[in-house]
This record gives structure tokens, sequence and C-alpha cells, in this order.
């Protein structure tokens, strides 16, 4: 006795338990020697992000007045001999505020956001020059060259004084002029986002 007239359904189910089988299979399958697994000084090397508390800051130092010179030689071509008015986003906010908005990358940054007035952290700003500038040569500041920069744009923004010495003790327990304008959402994996995009 014949259970099906047609054997389509029975090629299909063999199909279907193939290829489950086979994704079984594909999900343990080898790594084919590729990739490797990484040294703890590789990981070492890309783990350069600085927290809030500093903890991660290298040894160094570097003063406003040290930071003048740097920026001239290496940030201004790209922000502005002033820090503002080039084609990349404002660092210092000028005294006298532009009658007209100065043309700006988004996201805009200009004289209400500038990073070492908004930024909460001090730390922020010298994590992001060492890990980002200068654009096209990232990560090749020396740590005193960038606590030196991190000063400059500090003192231009009037946050610190030029003779002022950052470095790993220092620069943490600066206190940033919006250093209460951000709070850290109480957030776990599996709740809803704390920020849900907003069209």
């Amino acid at each position: 006795m014949r259970l099906f007239s047609n054997p389509l359904p029975c090629i299909l189910l063999a199909a279907v338990t193939a290829f489950g089988l086979f994704g079984v299979a594909w999900a343990q399958s080898p790594t084919y020697g590729l990739g490797k697994t990484p040294t703890p000084a590789e990981i070492h090397a890309w783990d350069i992000s600085i927290g809030p508390e500093g903890k991660e800051l290298p040894p160094g130092s570097g003063t406003a007045k040290e930071g003048a010179q740097l920026f001239a030689d290496k940030c201004a071509a790209c922000h502005g001999a002033t820090g503002s008015g080039g084609p990349a986003p404002m660092l210092i906010k000028p005294a006298i505020a532009p009658k007209k908005p100065l043309p700006c990358l988004s996201p805009c940054i200009g004289p209400g956001n500038v990073m070492a007035l908004h930024s909460p952290y001090a730390t922020t700003i010298w994590d992001y020059i060492h890990r980002a500038m200068p654009f096209g040569q990232e990560g090749t500041l020396k740590p005193d060259e960038v606590y030196a920069l991190t000063a400059f744009l500090l003192y231009k923004n009037g946050v610190i004084k030029e003779d002022d010495v950052l470095n790993q003790q220092t620069l943490p327990q600066i206190k940033m002029p919006n250093r209460n304008g951000y709070a850290i959402p109480n957030w776990k994996p599996g709740m809803p986002r704390p920020f849900p995009n907003e069209r």
C-alpha cells in the first residue's frame, strides 16, 4: 500500500531534514585556519579607551603653553588658527559669536557645544584626541602632546588656567562646566532602549 500518491511531499520532507542537519553541521564547522586568537599584547594595543575616572591614562603631562604650538602645527589647518572657522568642527568658543552661522560639518558644533564646554569629563577630550587626531594620522600623538593639547583647549575655553599642568592625576579631577548635564541611564540587557529613535 502506498502512503502518498505523489512523491513530492516525501522529497520536500527529505530536503528540509537535510537542510536542517546541514545547518547544525555548519554551526559546528571548523574555522578553516582563518584568523587567529589575539595575544594579550595585541589586545592591549587596541584597548586604548579612557573612562571618566581616567584609570587608563598613561604617564605624561602637558600645559596650555606647550599645547599652543602643537595646536598651530597639527590642528589649525582643519580647525582654524583660532579654533573656529576651519572646515572641521569648532574647538574654541569665539569671544564674539559670528553674526551668521559658519558652515560646518554635521553634527554641527557651534559656540554653545564645543567639546571643552559640552563634554561632562575632561578625560573624554584626552581620549578623543588620542584615538582620532590628527585626521589621517590618528594615534601618532605622544601622551605628553595629548595632555598639552587637552590643556590648551580647556584653557582657551576658560575651564583651566594657562599654567595648570595636566597629567594622570589632575586631568580626571577637572570639574567640567557640563559635568551635571549628563545622566547615565539605568539600563540592563533585555530592557527597552532608554532613548528610542524618534521620527
